[in-house]
């Protein structure tokens, strides 16, 4: 691995290690940050604004990493010169989404109401971080002229998926933050290790 490629491996070792201490952090008692959000918004998943919430988050969750997948299936379909590309992208779109089940089989948090499953990390917002994860990778090899529109669009997206999920009451702010983490954290190493990272030199565009 070059020197890049190793830069980029513990950068993700440090986020990760990051999303597991802030996993042992909170796991038995919300911060103070996560008190008073989860008290201000209290009782809004019956109101207006708990519906819209809800509506967003059928689009910004789980869904989202299974319409990568079958996009990614199609460019390699329809591009066999990219296949070797797509199937490594699937990887680390694989290993990003796992970050959630285990999470919650390792610090098991409780929610902020009742609610199935644990807590820590959101699966929603992991979801969503991961599919803009492999994104805005599949943008830096395949389209690079699209990465800066990439990056944004994955940030607004994640931002917006974990406010639905505080909103509903469901998460806590940290479980949001310790979704992007894990995500990043992960991506990162597993990104690494399948070549993917660092990008092509000068954002060579493979398609060309």
């Amino acid at each position: 691995m070059t020197v890049p490629g190793v830069r980029w491996v513990v950068s993700g070792l440090v986020l990760f290690v990051a999303f597991a201490v802030l996993g042992v952090l909170v796991a038995r008692q919300p911060p103070a940050l996560d008190l008073a959000v989860a008290d201000s918004l209290r009782g809004q998943e019956n109101r207006p604004l708990g519906h819209v919430a809800g509506a967003l988050t059928n689009v910004l969750g789980p869904v989202l990493p299974y319409l990568l997948g079958a996009v990614l299936v199609v460019v390699a379909l329809r591009r066999r010169d990219h296949t070797g590309l797509c199937v490594r992208l699937g990887v680390v779109l694989v290993v990003c989404r796992l970050t959630s089940v285990l999470g919650k089989l390792v610090f098991e948090r409780q929610r902020p109401r009742v609610y199935p499953e644990t807590s820590y990390p959101s699966g929603h917002v992991v979801s969503v971080a991961s599919t803009a994860f492999v994104a805005v990778l599949l943008c830096v090899w395949l389209a690079p002229r699209l990465v800066r529109w990439a990056v944004g669009a994955a940030v607004a997206a994640t931002v917006l998926g974990a406010a639905c999920r505080i909103v509903l009451g469901v998460h806590w702010v940290t479980d949001t933050v310790g979704a992007v983490l894990a995500v990043t954290g992960v991506g990162l190493v597993t990104a690494a290790a399948a070549g993917l990272l660092p990008p092509p030199p000068g954002g060579r565009n493979l398609a060309e």
